[in-house]
């Protein structure tokens, strides 16, 4: 039996962001009509003030809490405090006052940089608290913890039906490719297509190369997303596992060498020329793969490889600057 209706009334908050964007489309895509988004000018989630007065009117029945202030390792590293502040501010408003408003289903998403930098391999959810955060993004890291645990919070004590999900790297289409302030991905993208347009014999990229990560495309990570609203209850609840969790981890259980996802995503573009590493700036966590034991048994899997993930995200981005060319 699933755990959500398809009348159901669905708030996604975030819904312009890349990830936002992607459950949308998944919602919409599995028959569920009706969903309810805001724009800025009528909800700042910022502001308790205003949280409270939108879900009062709109009544929201589910609740996926898919907005954040999200960044690379340089934003992070130069906004800390806003990376903590702003993300605090709009999980604590948006998850306390969808409790008050008699919220059927809340979905929390955090991150995988939740974890320790030392963890072992692959990460497990009980890593969680084990050990010190990656400093380059120690502020968002923080916040988000904050967010699970107040959702675990908010179900002990109220029985409030809350559930988290933490996703490893995200891309996909909707991506920010900004020069300074993406994510690895979508910056070998705008760097190498960059390069590729202006002729440049030479690419330079962050760090060593030599750290491994794990990518998930977003369509996966919204495909999971509507998989946990219909059918994943907190393992208090779950008999499928006899230990508890407060959360499930999500992503595809393999990893590759950034600097093979540079020579990949250079490949896929057409530059031909040279790839640098500054290693006088920092690598971040020597690695990060998730262990996707717990969401695999419970009957979901990723589903799009890197290699076409990163064909069809190269193609977005494309369009995008091409439409952008166009309206300039």
């Amino acid at each position: 039996m699933k755990l959500i209706k398809k009348n159901d009334l669905i708030f996604i908050a975030g819904d312009k962001g890349m990830v936002g964007s992607a459950i949308k489309r998944c919602l919409l895509r599995n028959g569920y009509s009706n969903i309810i988004t805001a724009n800025k000018k009528d909800l700042n989630l910022l502001d308790y003030e205003s949280v409270k007065k939108w879900f009062e009117f709109h009544k929201p029945f589910i609740v996926i809490l898919a907005a954040a202030k999200v960044g690379g390792i340089e934003a992070n590293f130069k906004f800390p405090c806003d990376f903590i502040l702003e993300n605090l501010r709009i999980q604590t408003n948006v998850i306390e006052i969808a409790r008050k408003n008699n919220v059927k289903r809340f979905l929390f998403l955090g991150s995988s940089c939740i974890y320790p930098k030392m963890c072992p391999q692959p990460i497990k959810e009980e890593s969680l608290l084990t050990g010190p955060l990656e400093i380059t993004n120690e502020p968002y890291a923080i916040a988000k913890i904050a967010g699970l645990k107040l959702c675990s919070a908010m179900r002990k004590q109220y029985d409030f039906d809350a559930i988290s999900l933490m996703p490893t790297n995200l891309y996909g289409p909707g991506d920010n490719y900004h020069d300074t302030n993406s994510h690895v991905l979508p910056s070998f993208i705008n760097k190498f297509h960059n390069a590729k347009e202006n002729n440049n014999d030479e690419v330079f990229c962050w760090g060593s190369g030599n750290p491994l990560r794990e990518f998930l495309h977003v369509d996966d990570l919204a495909d999971a997303a509507l998989f946990a609203l219909e059918k994943y209850k907190n393992s208090i609840y779950n008999d499928k596992f006899k230990d508890q969790t407060e959360f499930l981890n999500v992503g595809t259980g393999n990893d590759i060498k950034i600097k093979d996802l540079a020579k990949i995503i250079a490949a896929k573009i057409g530059f031909k020329g040279k790839i640098i590493w500054d290693k006088s700036k920092p690598d971040g966590t020597p690695r990060k793969l998730l262990d996707v034991t717990r969401i695999n048994k419970l009957g979901w899997k990723a589903s799009i490889s890197l290699e076409r993930g990163i064909e069809e995200t190269i193609k977005s981005y494309i369009i995008e600057k091409e439409s952008n060319k166009l309206r300039n």
